[in-house]
């Protein structure tokens, strides 16, 4: 006989899950007795900031992460965090502790009253064992729900008088050592009847979405790009949370924007579009307009069900987006339209006191290593970022698909956890470095080296730029007097320090990308927003 806590450790190795995120409270401490010494667990001073770590890690590592949250206020703390993991497709197992099952038809303080029901509609299955004995075939599933597609978050409720309860090991080897696999491929009749319309058409395009970049499918979409001569666009902005072709390949023509009536325009003049592991579309703001030109038909490949039917308008066929796209680009043959004009260079931003986020990023890009990885969280200068640096290796980019501020600080450093051998660069706005400033402790206890990059503007740029989209007058609470993230990085135990000159910034950036240490640099640039 083994305890469920030892059975679940094994569990994990079985699975690859050596490190734990969290945030332990007085529920948890039971699982944490004695802990294996082939495990780490990484803290985080707040709930958001664990689940945050544990998205950029999964998402960068390719493997289910697990997250250890406090009962129902630290579910509440993570919420936030969860939501945004759930629209980047992120393979978490959440676990929450709960009361004594002695105490728990008694509300003790700290029993989380309805557990199963709190994290919906964020996670993909919720589950709270009804026996102890249960608590590792819970997890096994939880973990197979979070990695299978659509990946998303997984959560299980454990009471904290499980753990010590005995299981049969035998029993549990089985649940241990199942794997569950579902990679879909598309039937040939499927590949060949899409091969025809594409080759047929007259000017298509190729919209390629963040998970072209999450299952492996990057070099399959520029190789069907380059043998059809398409025009490639990414997904708009506000729902890719990667980059799923080179953005600096001569095919590609730029950002989709997010609007309805703005985005069918861009497409207008294609009469056949393909969209390639995106939802179609995440649209944000309200821009009315045609979804489409009416001369302009659409199929997407995507493995998410929910977002084949959600879609308003071309067909769509859910498949794994890697393996579909392989087999397209082996069914079509070389194209001989006209290869689209490349787009011109990266512009240069005149100069200006304080100098323009455009001016900031384009200092990044000069240093930027080839191998490094930008996670992203500055919404006003989102645009002027991926045009100065036009980020084009697979795995290097990452940004909140759903969209909730918090995500960029704690999500930079599971990314570094991940991939150790190549620099990582979080460029973050003041005002949402506020929304998981705890990270930094996170960061300087564990020596991750990360560069911080702010770009303080002190206000609200993104809500002032919507407000003058939507005809808003003086409201209120868009202005950031005073945020000084230098003290309070310096406070949590990392090193920063703030620069004012283009030059200057260059070199400091250089510094502190070949530290091996986390560092912060602060600067502070033009308001409003950068396009270029």
């Amino acid at each position: 006989m083994s305890t469920v806590r030892e059975a679940t450790f094994e569990l994990l190795r079985q699975h690859g899950i050596d490190t734990i995120f969290g945030n332990p409270g007085s529920t948890e401490l039971p699982m944490l007795t004695d802990f294996p010494a082939d495990f780490r667990y990484i803290l985080a001073l707040q709930e958001a900031s664990a689940v945050g770590i544990a998205d950029g890690y999964a998402q960068a590592s390719g493997r289910p992460a697990l997250v250890n949250l406090h009962t129902a206020p630290g579910m509440g703390n993570g919420m936030g965090a969860i939501f945004n993991a759930q629209a980047n497709k992120s393979p978490l197992v959440i676990t929450a502790g709960q009361q004594y099952r002695s105490l728990m038809t008694l509300q003790a303080n700290l029993t989380n009253r309805d557990a199963t029901r709190m994290p919906h509609p964020l996670v993909k299955w919720s589950y709270e064992p009804p026996r102890a004995e249960d608590v590792p075939h819970a997890l096994a599933r939880a973990i197979h729900t979070a990695t299978l597609s659509p990946k998303g978050p997984a959560f299980v409720s454990i009471p904290m008088d499980d753990w010590n309860a005995d299981v049969d090991e035998s029993q549990v080897r089985h649940q241990s050592n199942r794997r569950v696999s579902g990679r879909s491929a598309p039937e040939r009749a499927v590949i060949a009847e899409l091969a025809e319309r594409l080759q047929s058409a007259r000017n298509p395009a190729f919209v390629a979405g963040p998970e072209i970049d999450a299952c492996g499918g990057w070099d399959a979409a520029v190789r069907l790009a380059e043998r059809q001569r398409l025009c490639v666009y990414a997904a708009p902005a506000t729902g890719g949370g990667r980059i799923g072709f080179p953005e600096d390949h001569p095919l590609f023509q730029g950002i989709l924007p997010p609007a309805v009536g703005p985005l069918g325009e861009a497409l207008a003049a294609h009469d056949f579009v393909l969209c390639a592991g995106t939802s179609v579309f995440a649209y944000y703001p309200n821009v009315p307009g045609p979804l489409l030109a009416d001369t302009t038909s659409l199929v997407a490949i995507t493995s998410d069900p929910e977002e084949a039917a959600r879609a308003p308008m071309g067909d769509a066929l859910v498949a794994d987006v890697a393996l579909t796209l392989a087999a397209l680009a082996d069914a079509v043959g070389a194209s001989e339209r006209e290869a689209p004009v490349a787009r011109p260079a990266p512009e240069a931003v005149p100069d200006s006191d304080p100098m323009s986020p455009s001016t900031a990023v384009r200092a990044l890009a000069r240093v930027f290593p080839p191998d490094a990885i930008v996670v992203l969280e500055s919404p006003s200068a989102t645009l002027a970022l991926r045009n100065q640096l036009r980020i084009s290796a697979p795995g290097s980019y990452y940004f909140s698909a759903g969209g909730g501020l918090g995500f960029a600080m704690p999500a930079a450093i599971g990314v570094a956890l991940a991939q150790p051998e190549r620099p990582v660069v979080c460029v973050i706005g003041e005002g949402s470095a506020q929304y998981a400033v705890q990270s930094f402790w996170s960061a300087a206890a564990y020596k991750v080296p990360v560069t911080f990059l702010v770009l303080r503007n002190d206000e609200y740029a993104i809500l002032k730029w919507f407000a003058l989209l939507e005809d808003i007058k003086d409201a209120p609470g868009l202005d950031l007097p005073a945020l000084d993230c230098v003290a309070l990085a310096n406070g949590y135990g990392v090193a920063s320090r703030r620069v004012t000159d283009p030059q200057a910034l260059e070199q400091e950036l250089s510094l502190a990308i070949a530290s091996e240490r986390p560092e912060l640099i602060e600067v502070p640039v033009a308001p409003g927003m950068a396009l270029v």
